[in-house]
């Protein structure tokens, strides 16, 4: 099974939402959280992220589209566990299993 090291789908859409309404009005946090991302999730939620967790956060510039495009399909004909997970609790029809929101979305969930 794969560490999480207690963040949920849930808690990173709560905190990256927590995150874009902070780093709209604190210039310096906004900063941070184009240089050190990690940094800035820590003054968030002091939760550490998994090891394997890459995260990066881009500066609006107008005219740039950031799209996440889905993980290649396994070589195995077995679901992974994360597969298994979506199936078993339903859920949702996101491929990117939410990752986009950082980057296709956030504007409409702040």
């Amino acid at each position: 099974m794969v560490e999480t090291n207690g963040w949920t789908q849930d808690k990173a859409n709560e905190k990256l939402r927590e995150l874009a309404k902070r780093a709209q009005t604190d210039m310096e946090f906004r900063k941070l959280a184009l240089t050190d991302p990690v940094a800035a999730i820590a003054k968030i939620d002091p939760t550490p992220l998994p090891k394997w967790f890459k995260v990066r956060f881009v500066d609006n510039a107008g005219a740039t589209l950031t799209v996440v495009l889905p993980d290649p399909p396994s070589q195995s004909s077995e679901l992974s566990d994360a597969e298994l997970e979506q199936v078993a609790g339903g859920g949702d029809a996101n491929r990117c299993g939410g990752s986009c929101v950082v980057s296709c979305g956030i504007s409409a969930i702040v």
